[in-house]
């Protein structure tokens, strides 16, 4: 099973944002967006939280997800 990374931090830091802002805006828990941030590589995720931080990040899925391990 393969291992995703998320590029919330990157993200946050170039909008100027915080992770609360973030996950008010996308309405999902701040620890999932703190736990998505601070993980180097997860197996599982809840997509419909990933869909929901593209959105506010206006990216897509893909641009959010980083592949680490295939």
């Amino acid at each position: 099973m393969g291992k995703i990374r998320l590029r919330i931090k990157a993200l946050v830091k170039d909008r100027g944002w915080t992770m609360k802002e973030v996950a008010r805006q996308a309405g999902i828990p701040y620890t999932t967006v703190a736990t998505y941030a601070n993980s180097p590589g997860m197996a599982t995720v809840d997509y419909t939280a990933i869909h929901k931080l593209a959105q506010v990040f206006e990216i897509s899925v893909e641009e959010l997800v980083e592949i680490v391990e295939e």
